[in-house]
């Protein structure tokens, strides 16, 4: 093998790779005695097949495992006597010419390839001890705890008919029908029959609830309300409509006790309930907290590093981003003018974002293996059992795909293998905690709904962010659903 070093600048290299005919003819020899000590051949007994008669019949053929072996070691070692650090999977050129590879086929001429790839850039990890960091933590209160008791009895009790001639109150279920038109004209999806609504529930357009409530059974109301500027459906955003409302029904909750509410969910009594309310709420409370203390680390790191980036890695994390904003833009039929922005503009953001997703992910990459951070079998069995638990029947189904599919297995890795990273990073700073309340915890992750992970473990290419958009069932509903959920990880990653 001869190797020559043609590209050396900054974090590119570019290797040109000669083995010569000789080398790959001896290969083939090899492996064509191996293949005759197992031929089965007509006209030749088992096993005895002459090597001459498998190179005139199998030489091509052969040749071909032959040359991607070669590729696959020699490629192998460039990398390896150099001690280099691949950010990628590195490239290979074949020769274009297809009389050169015929002569290669035939074992007549030397192969001769190009290897091209960036390495991992070379920064020091800094000290983490004078990271400052807050965990905003949330006490559960009793008010908490009714709150989710009132949810769960609302799930689970029933509905009498209100008392004739009496006018709809708030909480109250009303089952409507209802015709939607703008400018005089119906619209698609604008239409419903027999659509049951509870008043104040939110569950409809803001300020169509509060016009029925006072209605009885028979009325017929006009609904007035403007359509959100914000809507997901580009040619409704913004505009006045008039609802043509039937109601046909009008019926109150009935009252529901603690202890009914516990009987009906299996519990013991209505103590259970509430100790295992408080636990879940606490739980809930935690997660946010623990999304607000990541961030604030990656956050940190941010500011902490700026190195070259591989430049493939951040375009492909860009195309990334990029395909998936192209598709939410497609299904809400926005443009880059309705969101305020340009084309070019909206690029130079989203390039930023895919440039710092990379530089974290090598940064956390790296860290975890200075730190010889691993995650260990049980952490990977429970994370396969959490992912087939979230599809009821399909268990089986989603174990055997991950366990067919290692790339698959990786990107499972990857979020556990970066969260012991932060956990690593803020075992080591100045963490106080900082009390706040539920709404301040919520206002503070706000933006981190969107399932941020950062990446990770040195062998896999992933990360893709989670969007969320509005699904309407019809036009006067107006449910918000995330979607598009294999985790989109937050900030890019890296391959060795």
């Amino acid at each position: 093998m001869q190797v020559t070093e043609v590209v050396s600048d900054g974090l590119k290299r570019e290797f040109k790779v000669v083995v010569n005919a000789a080398q790959l003819d001896r290969d083939l020899d090899t492996k064509l005695k191996e293949l005759a000590g197992r031929a089965n051949i007509r006209g030749f007994r088992p096993g005895k097949v002459p090597v001459p008669h498998l190179r005139r019949v199998y030489g091509k053929s052969v040749m071909a495992d032959v040359v991607q072996q070669a590729i696959d070691d020699t490629s192998k070692k460039v990398v390896e006597e150099r001690s280099l650090k691949p950010a990628y999977q590195p490239e290979v050129k074949l020769p274009e010419d297809r009389a050169e590879v015929e002569k290669i086929m035939e074992g007549k001429g030397d192969l001769a390839y190009s290897l091209s790839f960036e390495i991992i850039p070379d920064f020091d990890i800094q000290d983490f001890s004078g990271i400052e960091l807050s965990r905003h933590v949330v006490a559960v209160e009793d008010s908490h705890v009714e709150e989710a008791l009132d949810r769960l009895a609302a799930q689970s009790r029933g509905f009498t008919a209100r008392e004739e001639g009496k006018g709809a109150e708030t909480g109250d279920r009303l089952t409507i029908s209802f015709v939607g038109r703008i400018d005089g004209e119906v619209f698609e999806n604008g239409t419903a029959s027999d659509v049951p609504l509870v008043l104040g529930s939110g569950q409809f357009l803001p300020g169509f609830e509060d016009q029925l409530v006072g209605a009885k059974a028979g009325d017929d109301v006009l609904v007035k309300v403007t359509f959100p500027e914000t809507y997901g459906v580009a040619e409704l955003a913004g505009k006045p409509a008039e609802f043509e409302v039937k109601v046909s029904a009008v019926e109150v909750p009935e009252q529901q006790s603690v202890e009914e509410t516990a009987a009906r969910l299996g519990f013991e009594n209505g103590e259970k309930l509430k100790e295992a309310l408080k636990s879940r709420i606490g739980e809930e409370f935690a997660s946010m907290s623990n999304m607000k203390l990541k961030r604030d680390v990656l956050d940190a790191l941010d500011k902490a590093y700026n190195f070259e980036l591989p430049s493939k890695l951040v375009e492909a994390e860009f195309a990334g981003i990029w395909r998936e904003l192209a598709n939410e833009m497609a299904r809400s039929g926005k443009s880059f003018a309705d969101e305020g922005t340009t084309e070019e503009e909206a690029q130079k953001e989203y390039r930023a974002i895919a440039e710092r997703r990379v530089r974290l992910g090598l940064v956390l990459g790296t860290l975890g293996e200075r730190e010889n951070i691993q995650v260990t079998d049980q952490e990977m069995q429970k994370a396969l059992l959490d992912r087939a638990s979230q599809f009821p029947g399909q268990g089986k189904q989603v174990i055997d795909f991950y366990r067919k599919n290692p790339r698959a297995l990786v990107e499972l890795r990857g979020p556990i293998f970066e969260q012991k990273v932060v956990d690593f990073i803020v075992s080591k700073a100045k963490v106080t905690e900082k009390p706040v309340t539920r709404e301040e915890l919520q206002a503070l992750v706000k933006d981190e709904e969107e399932d941020f992970h950062y990446g990770h473990d040195h062998e896999h290419d992933h990360d893709h962010d989670h969007h969320h958009h509005h699904d309407h069932d019809h036009h006067g509903h107006d449910h918000d659903h995330g979607h598009d959920h294999d985790h989109h990880h937050d900030e890019g990653e890296h391959r060795t």
